[in-house]
């Protein structure tokens, strides 16, 4: 049976993709006479069966382009654009309505009836049906246009700058000392910490603050817990009644980067995960477990006030600070492996740890693929974590109320000895 079903198809695929082209064409039309369904008939300018058309017409053309002339698919591609462009001139005149998306829809639907014909029917079907849903979500893109502010919008553009045009362009080499600057890699790991924040910020912003501390700090983990941290610690001053809450924020919050540390190896350096899973797990159980019991705890004196997240989603000053960080890291790595071998690399984990855990993660992660062991890039990074948090831990103590620090402190410490422990027993 599958046999004569496969011999069928082969005997008859351009009467089946014809097929499949009417169809695309349909499923586009499906929601454009939907939204237009109320309308009289001869008020509707095209729906169901004019796109169903329409994408048949694609098919025909990408066949009589193969068959006959090369002229036929942009002359009847002219045609169609001659005759949508008469049909919305009396609609303007009539309604004043200048959108001409159902006008692109119309071309984009006769391409894609081409393409299934004489290209590939998985790739129109796809495409086909993105469109169908970006004209169904008219209102939402609409209001989520409106709800971006013009600082979100520029953060943006600067990831794509950052990312699609500038990391293709950098030269994919080793250069400096020991070839331990590769500009493109060095380059993507700034894409990949600015990509992170960016994320964390947007879900904070779509999810809202309103749905809990626990749930704010989970996403604010993403971007940065530090700027969490030194917020919670300022409310806990001005709201004591909260310190229970909020250190249980702050610590979901600093919880949340040992699993951001996993992905960074993931994608950098798979070969380090064997080593490292189990102590950055242990690390962020640690965290997460007091933080829920603490939580539990206070839960029936919550009273919420949630912070906001006002810092910008993206800088790119922040990037390329980073990058600067990043590589004078490197720099420092290479030459203090050199002179005072794993000894000198521990110790500049321990500092690096003090300002930012990315950092050092990313650059550890990256010398651990050329020349540096796995033993000592895992301790390196949970030392730089350990030192961060305690760094968090100082924070919520010397800024916010004294039963924060408490709180927060405890698990910190935890967290550590528990850590450095089972790099030392793996």
């Amino acid at each position: 049976m599958d046999d004569l079903a496969q011999q069928f198809l082969e005997n008859n695929a351009t009467a089946v993709n014809l097929f499949i082209a009417l169809l695309l064409g349909a499923v586009i039309g499906l929601e454009r006479g939907w939204g237009n369904r109320k309308k009289a008939s001869g008020e509707r300018i095209a729906g169901i069966r004019t796109f169903a058309l329409i994408g048949l017409l694609g098919g025909i053309a990408a066949v009589l382009t193969e068959e006959i002339t090369a002229w036929a698919f942009p002359v009847l591609l002219i045609g169609l654009i001659a005759i949508a462009l008469v049909a919305y001139n009396k609609q303007f005149e009539q309604s004043g309505n200048f959108s001409i998306t159902g006008m692109i829809g119309m071309v984009l639907t006769y391409c894609y009836g081409a393409i299934a014909v004489a290209v590939d029917p998985t790739l129109a079907t796809a495409a086909a049906v993105i469109t169908a849903i970006i004209l169904d979500n008219k209102a939402e893109i609409h209001g989520l246009v409106e709800r971006l502010k013009e600082s979100e919008l520029d953060a943006a553009l600067k990831l794509l700058a950052i990312s699609v045009v500038l990391l293709p362009l950098l030269p994919d080499k080793g250069l400096g000392p020991g070839g331990a600057l590769n500009p493109r890699a060095i380059w993507w790991m700034v894409v990949l910490i600015a990509s992170v924040s960016f994320v964390g910020y947007f879900a904070v912003k779509l999810f809202g603050t309103g749905r809990g501390i626990l749930f704010t700090s989970l996403f604010a983990g993403l971007s940065s817990s530090t700027a969490l941290t030194l917020h919670y610690a300022r409310q806990s001053s001005h709201s004591p009644e909260l310190s229970p809450q909020l250190a249980s924020g702050i610590l979901i919050a600093c919880g949340t980067m040992f699993p951001r540390i996993l992905v960074y190896c993931l994608l950098i350096s798979p070969a380090l995960l064997p080593s490292l899973w189990l102590p950055v797990t242990v690390m962020s159980l640690l965290l997460f477990v007091p933080a829920l019991v603490i939580w539990r705890r206070n839960q029936k004196q919550l009273k919420e006030s949630q912070p906001v997240m006002t810092q910008n989603p993206l800088e790119l000053t922040t990037a390329l600070t980073f990058g600067l960080l990043l590589t004078a890291i490197l720099l420092l790595g290479e030459l203090i492996q050199h002179w005072a071998g794993d000894a000198g690399i521990l110790v500049l984990a321990a500092a690096s740890g003090i300002a930012d855990v990315d950092a050092i993660t990313l650059s550890l992660t990256r010398m651990s693929q050329t020349g540096l062991t796995p033993q000592t890039a895992v301790l390196g990074i949970v030392i730089a974590a350990t030192v961060n948090n305690l760094v968090k831990a100082g924070m919520a103590g010397v800024i916010g109320q004294k039963a924060l620090g408490i709180k927060v402190a405890g698990p910190m410490i935890l967290s550590l000895l528990a850590g450095l422990a089972a790099v030392y027993f793996a």
